[in-house]
């Protein structure tokens, strides 16, 4: 009689126990490891919207208007870093006590941002936080691997998914009531807290599978050193002054990226897959849309909310909920699409940055004068745009790759959309300050509000025509077949 290996029946738990659907979940069993697994994705996800939500109080308080978009481009950068040292820690330190450690590092980083006398302080509050928070992200995965049986993992994981649409609507309520009360720090004491207790929950629930042994994996350390130096120098052109220097710096930009995709593809261990960002294969005009519309979508959360404030005299917890329309959008238009037929679906590739591009249009221009009926509809356009489509373009990136790349391509995914928000978020703070929001004043403000989302249009635009040439390719492929 053949023995089962420890990945199909991890932990010892139960044969044929995921036979029973979504109450087997509710086992005594598999209950505390789900909870804590879940507080680590709501965690890391509510304090997206919190920060969205005080970024308005914390520059009236510390000032740093011109460095609004670093916090998110700083956090955003660490997670990428940490994301590709999760598996090394892994390997030194088991899942549990990697898991720990990124929820203790997540703490530490929020109570550096609570503590923050300048927005230099609080940005660097926030890249110790990404860092945690990469990793907490990165591990829930292979602890669903570990913990639970194979047949669970799907609705484990669509649990996980699920818990970003819970935090729409925690995170601005946590962020708003402080904010609204002018004790924006006390939101992130409140989280250095749930860290705490998130670590130790984790000590006391989380199975101690052994450690295997094996070679430990080599950190990818000149091309994740590429990436940061891209977001670092694109953040840096936003408080630039001299023309010459910002146009240096967006050079480096572009100079850094290129890098990193050349090293990757003569890589043995890849980042990406070969094909990455190629214009003649599925799998690279996917990473195309998917950093296009990760671009698209980012200016968002990080200036949309202290537009609403100023200019609308929104309080900051309203202010959190109009922008959160838009991931309430997001995740109602990728529930409405799931099931629909090939035809469609290749049609939600162009739909769906087409109508980012036509919400954009309406925030710009409607970001001054009003009414905010027309707004909020058009930020809710914004994420239901990128709802029709992001599910397929995921699928056929992890579907057209390699059999070899695959799982490259598939952990790709939210590496390329987190390179794309970053970028799109230090690119949002550059465009702020030349239409004028660094001076403070209304009229800068106002010219803001309409350059930010307009400007972002252009790459709602290209990703629909990225959209066109993925449908085209993928109806080839299926032809071919």
């Amino acid at each position: 009689m053949l023995q089962k290996s420890s990945q199909e029946n991890p932990a010892g738990v139960p044969e044929g126990a995921g036979e029973r659907g979504w109450p087997a979940l509710l086992r005594r069993e598999w209950l505390p490891a789900l909870t804590v697994l879940l507080g680590g994705v709501l965690l890391h996800s509510i304090n997206v919207l919190i920060v969205a939500t005080v970024l308005p109080s914390l520059v009236e308080e510390v000032g740093g208007a011109s460095m609004m978009s670093w916090p998110t481009t700083a956090f955003l950068a660490s997670s990428i870093l940490a994301a590709t040292c999760t598996g090394l820690l892994t390997v030194a330190i088991g899942a549990r006590n990697t898991y720990c450690a990124g929820a203790l590092i997540f703490g530490v980083g929020a109570l550096v941002c609570a503590n923050a006398a300048s927005m230099g302080y609080f940005i660097a509050g926030r890249f110790v936080q990404g860092f945690g928070g990469g990793i907490l992200a990165a591990v829930a995965y292979i602890l669903v691997r570990s913990t639970f049986p194979e047949p669970m993992w799907p609705r484990v994981l669509a649990l996980i998914s699920g818990a970003w649409s819970v935090s729409i609507l925690l995170g601005p309520l946590a962020g708003g009531m402080f904010a609204r009360h002018g004790e924006w720090r006390g939101v992130f004491i409140g989280v250095t807290a749930l860290s705490l207790l998130l670590a130790v929950a984790a000590v006391r629930t989380l199975p101690r599978a052994p450690r295997e042994r094996a070679a430990l994996p080599r950190v990818p350390g000149a091309r994740v050193a590429l990436i940061c130096l891209a977001i670092v120098a694109l953040s840096s052109s936003a408080v630039m002054d001299a023309p010459l220097a910002k146009a240096g710096l967006i050079a480096l930009t572009l100079a850094a990226l290129a890098g990193m995709l050349r090293l990757n593809r003569t890589a043995a261990a890849r980042l990406l897959p070969s094909d990455a960002f190629s214009l003649h294969s599925v799998t690279g005009v996917g990473m195309w849309s998917t950093l296009l519309l990760a671009i698209s979508y980012s200016p968002l959360q990080i200036f949309v909310p202290l537009f609403l404030q100023r200019l609308h005299a929104f309080e900051p917890l309203a202010a959190g909920y109009a922008v959160a329309a838009a991931s309430l959008g997001w995740t109602i238009a990728a529930l409405a699409v799931a099931g629909l037929s090939n035809v469609w679906a290749r049609r939600m590739l162009i739909i769906g940055p087409a109508t980012m591009a036509i919400g954009l249009v309406g925030v710009g221009a409607m970001g001054s004068p009003g009414p905010i009926a027309g707004l909020l509809t058009a930020i809710l356009l914004v994420g239901l745009g990128i709802g029709m489509c992001w599910a397929f373009v995921a699928q056929r990136v992890m579907g057209s790759a390699a059999h070899e790349e695959a799982t490259i391509a598939a952990s790709a995914m939210p590496t390329v959309q987190q390179v794309g928000l970053a970028l799109g978020g230090a690119a949002a703070g550059l465009v702020a300050n030349m239409a004028g929001l660094s001076s403070g004043e209304i009229g800068g403000i106002a010219q803001a509000a309409f350059w930010v989302p307009a400007s972002f249009t252009c790459a709602a635009v290209i990703a629909a025509v990225m959209g066109l040439r993925l449908a085209l390719l993928t109806k080839r492929a299926a032809l071919n077949a």
